[in-house]
Formats: C-alpha cells, sequence, structure tokens
C-alpha cells in the first residue's frame, strides 16, 4: 500500500455547511473504502489548508478515483501528494547512479 497525504480547503459550500462537516469525513471514509482506498487519519489544520487527510491506497488510480469523487460533492478541493516512508526515501538515496 502506498501513502498519499491530501491538503484539503473548505469550498465555499464547504464552510457555509461546516457544522455537518463530522459527518461528511465519515462519509468520506466510507467513499474512499468503496474507491480502493482507506483514509487513516484527518487532521483540522491552521494556515494554508482547513484539513489534512492521510490516505492509504493500492495504487495511484484508487486515490485519484477518491480525490475526484470527493471534489465533485462540491465541498473540499484538495491537493493529493505520494509520500514515500523514511526506509523508502533511504532506498531510493542508496540507488542513486
Amino acid at each position: 500500500m502506498s501513502t498519499y497525504i491530501m491538503l484539503i480547503n473548505y469550498t465555499e459550500q464547504g464552510i457555509r455547511n461546516i457544522k455537518s462537516s463530522p459527518k461528511r469525513a465519515d462519509a468520506a471514509r466510507f467513499l474512499a473504502k468503496s474507491c480502493g482506498a482507506e483514509m487513516k487519519d484527518l487532521y483540522l489544520t491552521m494556515g494554508m489548508y482547513d484539513l489534512v487527510a492521510t490516505v492509504e491506497a493500492p495504487n495511484d488510480e484508487a486515490v485519484a478515483k477518491f480525490a475526484l469523487a470527493i471534489g465533485s460533492i462540491g465541498n473540499v478541493r484538495s491537493t493529493t501528494l505520494k509520500a514515500f516512508t523514511e526506509q523508502e526515501y533511504r532506498n531510493i538515496i542508496e540507488t542513486l547512479p
């Protein structure tokens, strides 16, 4: 499984209905599973992004499907980053030419 970090901002619609945000987070976890991914952690953040989620998925296609599905609902917009563990990072560096 690969790890992905999703940087999320509320849309105008999403912030207008902020009180339903916890229920939407629960629905997003279910939606992730239906796309073949798993939303592991969700953080409310201060600064440039409103939320940060960590997602595990077997491939890029599953997490792309999830990102597109939650974006199409209209409450959030996200930027997705593929993350490498420290050991994966070390392996990549060791094999540099």
